[in-house]
Order: C-alpha cells, then sequence, then structure tokens
C-alpha cells in the first residue's frame, strides 16, 4: 500500500463527509440563523447562502465519488476547506456564540474542534489532489479511511450524542457530578452561581426538572446540563458558559430533546432583568 493508493482513496471519504453535510443544510435551512451567516451577508440572505454552500457541496461530493477521476474536483474541495475553515474563525472571532451549522443540529458554539475538523478537511483534499486514479482503484489503502473517519467523528459536535455523551453519562453512574472539578479555571460552585443569575437561567426555569446532572469543559466553555421537560417531552437544559466573559449575560442555554438531540428550545433574545 502505497501513498499514491492512499491519495486515491481520499475523495470516497470527502465525498461522503460533504454529502452529509450538505444534507443537513437541505435537511433544516433555519439552522442558517443560528450561524455567523446573518452577520456575514445579512438576514434575509443567510438562508439562501446557507442553501446554495449545500448545492455546491453535493456537487462536489458527486464529481468526487463518480467516475471518472480529475484532479480539478479535489482542488475544488480543497479550495471548500479553506473557505470553512476561514468562516469557522470568522464566526469565533466575530459571532461567538454562533453555532456551526455545518452538518447536523448542534447548540455548541463554533469550537476548536469545529476548525480541526475543517483543517483535517482540506489536509484530506490536498492528499487527493495528488491522486492519479479513483478510489475505486485504491485496494487494502481504503482501510486509512475507518481511522480518518473515525477522527471526523471525534471532531464533530453534531455527534456526540452518539458516543461522547453516553460516555459521560456511564462516569456520572460511577461517580458523583459534584465530586472534584472539571478544571481548574473556576470551582463548579462559582459557574452554577452565574447559571442561577443569569437571564438563560430565567428563560427555561420553568422547564428544568433537576439540579445539575452533568458539567463539563471545552476549550473556551463550560457546560452544565440539567434534566428538563419541554411540551411534555422529556428534554436537556444545556447552560454554555464562557470562562473568559463572568457577566451572567453572558451564559446561552439550548433545551434538546433527550431522544434525538434535536434543538427544542433556544432563546435568542434574553431580558437582563430578574
Amino acid at each position: 500500500m502505497g501513498s499514491e493508493h492512499v491519495a486515491a482513496a481520499q475523495p470516497l471519504l470527502i465525498g461522503l463527509l460533504l454529502l452529509w453535510s450538505s444534507y443537513s443544510k437541505f435537511r433544516d435551512p433555519e439552522q442558517a440563523d443560528r450561524t455567523a451567516l446573518p452577520r456575514l451577508v445579512g438576514e434575509s440572505r443567510a438562508k439562501p447562502a446557507y442553501q446554495t454552500l449545500a448545492a455546491i457541496e453535493a456537487l462536489i461530493a458527486l464529481a468526487l465519488l463518480a467516475p471518472p477521476s480529475w484532479a480539478i474536483e479535489a482542488v475544488a474541495a480543497a479550495a471548500l476547506a479553506v473557505g470553512f475553515t476561514g468562516f469557522l474563525v470568522y464566526s469565533k472571532v466575530v459571532v461567538p456564540e454562533a453555532s456551526c451549522g455545518c452538518a447536523g443540529k448542534s447548540a455548541k458554539p463554533v469550537g476548536y474542534r469545529a476548525i480541526a475538523r475543517a483543517l483535517l478537511l482540506l489536509a484530506t483534499a490536498a492528499v487527493a489532489t495528488t491522486a492519479t486514479a479513483g478510489w475505486w482503484s485504491a485496494g487494502p489503502a481504503l482501510g486509512v479511511l475507518v481511522v480518518e473517519a473515525a477522527v471526523f467523528v471525534m471532531l464533530s459536535a453534531e455527534l456526540d450524542r452518539y458516543w461522547l455523551l453516553p460516555i459521560r453519562r456511564f462516569r456520572i453512574r460511577l461517580s458523583h457530578p459534584y465530586a472534584g472539578t472539571a478544571s481548574s479555571t473556576a470551582p463548579l460552585a462559582a459557574t452554577q452561581r452565574r447559571v442561577l443569575l443569569s437571564p438563560a437561567y430565567r428563560a427555561v426555569d420553568g422547564m428544568l426538572r433537576s439540579d445539575i446532572h452533568d458539567y463539563w469543559d471545552d476549550e473556551d466553555w463550560r457546560y452544565l446540563s440539567y434534566f428538563a421537560r419541554y411540551d411534555g417531552r422529556r428534554a436537556t437544559a444545556v447552560f454554555a458558559v464562557p470562562h473568559g466573559d463572568t457577566t451572567p449575560e453572558s451564559v446561552r442555554v439550548a433545551v434538546v430533546d433527550e431522544t434525538s438531540g434535536l434543538t427544542l428550545y433556544r432563546p435568542t433574545v434574553l431580558a437582563t432583568t430578574g
């Protein structure tokens, strides 16, 4: 298995990833409003831009997956990955509360995992530009894609509910959620106080059915989850608390369905008075 076979295998993974991303955007174009697109292109153009991007992703994906194999397809994928990376960096800097909107529903703001995923896509596309044959001739090199796909999964917040959340729930069964702290950045009690004083907490207080169920740190944010009920459905309220901003108004919240992980409620305008 030589490097030329590894390069030839990359379009299969890239094509499948772009199809997944495209399908997610077409399925729920409302996600555009939760990204930085309204800030970048204007509210009225955010959804059309989002759907246009989905169409471009689908076209490039189909070109990568279907014969014949041309280097221009991988070059187009690399250019798209550069655009993804730039947009995510812009989102994190200019609209830090915006979600990725990349490939499914996720209440998490853009983080380093999403940027790393875009960079990984760029790297695989760059390797694919050197391919001289189609992915169907890659042979055993297709096995490399299993490892690469696993890395993409670990970098995808949209898929956390399928593997990361079950691990965390298992950890909770083994130890009390108040044992220790998630990091040395701030004590859990201080984070909880910020949540209780926040407009976000007041917005969902009537839905909560537990005290803190779980908590964890992810890059610049600490997340606290509570059991909740929304329109009679079992749900989880997830509070996002930034490490770098200690004001209660900086706290964000989303209520997600316990089974599907879909966002049920996410207040966009929070009152600042009690």
